[in-house]
């Protein structure tokens, strides 16, 4: 695969963050059914995991136009969705929280608009209106800032498929609910 613009250079680091990525992946987001949708890209191994080094704002932005125009580019049989993780930029949750306006304007400017859609988790995530460890936060709450890059087209697909797809969100926030703050850490001594 196409390398991100700004790789890391401690492979040791590189190695952890990844793992810690897919051990999430598995365990919360699959493992949980999080996503009813992530199980079967991840089993097709059609996910990428882009991991950049980025420290700004712009160097954010520029890996960001770099992984969609690789999506757009790439047949959705061989990579259908991308998470670009970004441990040192964005790592404050506000500051993330304001980037993603950016993030929708580059869409539009790229005319991506409506071709993808971009889905926010951070390792802060906080809901509106919601006190900074309710458990519904964790439903988007990932080890490290990610920026996940979807198709349009596979999240229509996946929605005619489920026929409940609207219930999603609430069923996440019950299924966090009855697995509590203790649930959710023995998730990750396993």
């Amino acid at each position: 695969m196409t390398q991100v613009l700004t790789p890391y250079t401690d492979a040791a680091a590189s190695d952890d963050i990844l793992n810690n990525t897919k051990v999430w992946l598995e365990r919360a987001v699959i493992g949980l059914n999080l996503c009813p949708f992530a199980k079967s890209v991840f089993v097709k191994k059609q996910v990428r995991y882009a991991l950049t080094a980025a420290t700004t704002a712009d160097q954010l932005l520029a890996e960001l136009e770099h992984e969609l125009t690789l999506l757009a580019e790439t047949d959705p049989a061989e990579l259908d969705t991308t998470l670009l993780i970004h441990p040192q930029a964005m790592t404050d949750f506000l500051d993330y929280h304001f980037f993603l306006g950016e993030v929708e304007a580059l869409l539009r400017n790229l005319e991506f608009d409506g071709i993808f859609q971009i889905a926010s988790l951070h390792p802060q995530y906080e809901f509106a209106g919601s006190a900074p460890d309710d458990i519904a936060n964790f439903t988007n709450r990932s080890p490290y800032p990610t920026l996940h890059l979807l198709r349009e087209s596979s999240i229509d697909r996946a929605v005619a498929a489920f026929p409940d797809a609207a219930d999603i969100f609430e069923r996440n926030i019950e299924t966090m609910e009855g697995l509590g703050h203790a649930g959710w850490k023995k998730l990750w001594l396993v």
